[in-house]
């Protein structure tokens, strides 16, 4: 198949080349092959993007929020409108299946969506000083200028999940797309432009600037005084580097970085629903999820059956590439994943684990960047596999006495990003939501992201949330006025 040849740099409204037209290849991770060639971001091109997003600034905060507020509501009906065309470019570059990337682009939607209400509610307070000296006025006012550095896994919800807030806040916004999944935001670009055309959106209030060097684009803007914030979907390691980067000009910043999700099954869960959230909270996406369930963690009263139905379950599952509809565990998102993912499995099985599943990699297509999903039990305490997050489709079973280790056990880790548990009773259900270690816990449910609630994790999982109406604070400062 020929490459597609997409000049992507969106800068403002107008869609062009590299500085120096270089190029980069796009992969369909089902087959290997080459499906489109992207314009490859300079440094020069992401300053001219923040030249962009800093020149339209003012203009897009003093818009009114009910002018926001249509704009927003806008992109969602337009997002909807092209959903099936953004769902298979989704699927094609990325390898989820088309039910979930079609989910994706829903989301997509109920983001802009959300935040066009947001943006007429934005907060504020008017009230008489205690010691009666005169009157205290606090409004918000848009940070400035962001860079939203976004993830390959959601590549779409995710940026929309850093527009929608910065748009309905008054901020312009400078995007950065991982390399493996460029495609699906440049057709989120083209919406960019027509909505914002026909609303008359001051040109540079969006930009999307794919690259293959994003630690000297990232280095870049953040060394420039024009840019003022910047929001991060990814590992931890990177975090931690824009985190010192901030510093030097003090830098708004939100991360939500990687996590080690555990997952608790109580003495008294009802296994039919565990067993139901156990594949989706591991196989969605391959596994390829921050959220994943990495952990999972089980009372010795159901352990056996669990890791029995589980592995069942897990061998049943029909592997291939996403755009089949028949697929349900697509392919990882590159070679060095696979192979990632195959080291920590193999290294946990020499040390002593035990792999309850059938299938090997022999069993499932032999092109493409597939894994079989994977059910080890008996692993270690000390094994990799237990300590790092995995983003494969490989659970790992830990057999504990009762319910007050296996809390002990899931909170034994530096992430915090998402927990889940299952109990029947109500004090089951109590400890799990009170003492579950993270920035968002699942109690008998697995659909743990929604629109309207604050997303992020604690410790080494990052600070910040998106989401809900704690989402936009993020893209507003704080002023106080006081009055006579």
């Amino acid at each position: 198949m020929s490459a597609e040849i997409t000049t992507g740099i969106w800068t403002g409204t107008t869609l062009g080349p590299a500085t120096d037209d270089s190029t980069f290849d796009v992969h369909d991770p089902a087959t290997g092959e080459i499906i489109a060639e992207v314009a490859d971001a300079t440094v020069d091109d992401a300053l001219a993007a923040l030249g962009a997003a800093h020149d339209a600034q003012d203009a897009w905060a003093a818009t009114t929020a009910r002018h926001r507020s249509v704009v927003l509501a806008d992109l969602a009906r337009a997002v909807t409108t092209r959903s099936e065309e953004l769902a298979r470019v989704l699927s094609r570059e990325m390898g989820k299946p088309l039910r979930e990337a079609a989910a994706e682009v829903a989301n997509t939607a109920e983001f802009f969506r959300w935040y066009a209400g947001e943006a007429e509610r934005l907060p504020g307070r008017y009230a008489d000083s205690p010691g009666g000296q005169g009157r205290i006025l606090v409004t918000r006012r848009p940070v400035g200028p962001c860079l939203a550095i976004t993830p390959w896994n959601f590549p779409l919800s995710m940026a929309a999940r850093k527009i929608a807030p910065a748009l309905a806040a008054g901020c312009t916004v400078v995007v950065k797309p991982a390399a493996e999944t460029p495609l699906v935001m440049l057709k989120l670009g083209e919406i960019l432009a027509r909505v914002f055309s026909h609303h008359e959106v001051p040109e540079g209030v969006v930009s999307i600037v794919p690259t293959t060097d994003a630690a000297a684009l990232s280095a870049a803007l953040m060394a420039d005084p024009r840019l003022r914030k910047v929001t991060f979907t990814g590992s931890t390691a990177v975090g931690r580097t824009l985190v010192r980067q901030s510093a030097d000009l003090l830098l708004r910043t939100s991360m939500e970085l990687g996590g080690n999700a555990p997952f608790v099954v109580a003495a008294d869960a009802d296994l039919d629903a565990a067993v139901n959230g156990a594949v989706a909270a591991k196989t969605r996406n391959a596994g390829q999820v921050c959220v994943a369930a990495n952990r999972f963690i089980v009372v010795a009263d159901v352990a056996e059956e669990f890791t029995a139905r589980l592995a069942e379950r897990f061998d049943a599952l029909p592997v291939g590439p996403g755009t089949d509809p028949e697929t349900r565990v697509g392919p990882l998102v590159t070679p060095e994943a696979v192979a990632r993912v195959s080291a920590l499995v193999d290294a946990a099985v020499a040390a002593g684990a035990r792999q309850v599943t059938a299938r090997t990699r022999a069993d499932v297509p032999g092109e493409g960047y597939f894994y079989p999903p994977t059910v080890l039990a008996d692993v270690p305490c000390g094994a990799d596999v237990l300590n790092t997050e995995i983003f494969g489709p490989v659970a790992t079973v830990s057999v504990v006495g009762d319910l007050e280790e296996a809390i002990a056990v899931a909170n034994d880790t530096d992430a915090g990003l998402a927990a889940y548990g299952y109990s029947a009773s109500a004090a089951g259900v109590e400890a799990l939501a009170s003492r579950l270690k993270a920035g968002m816990v699942a109690v008998n449910r697995v659909n743990i992201a929604d629109v309207a609630a604050p997303f992020g994790g604690v410790d080494q999982s990052g600070f910040g949330r998106e989401g809900g109406t704690e989402g936009i604070e993020e893209y507003l400062d704080t002023r106080y006025v006081a009055l006579p």
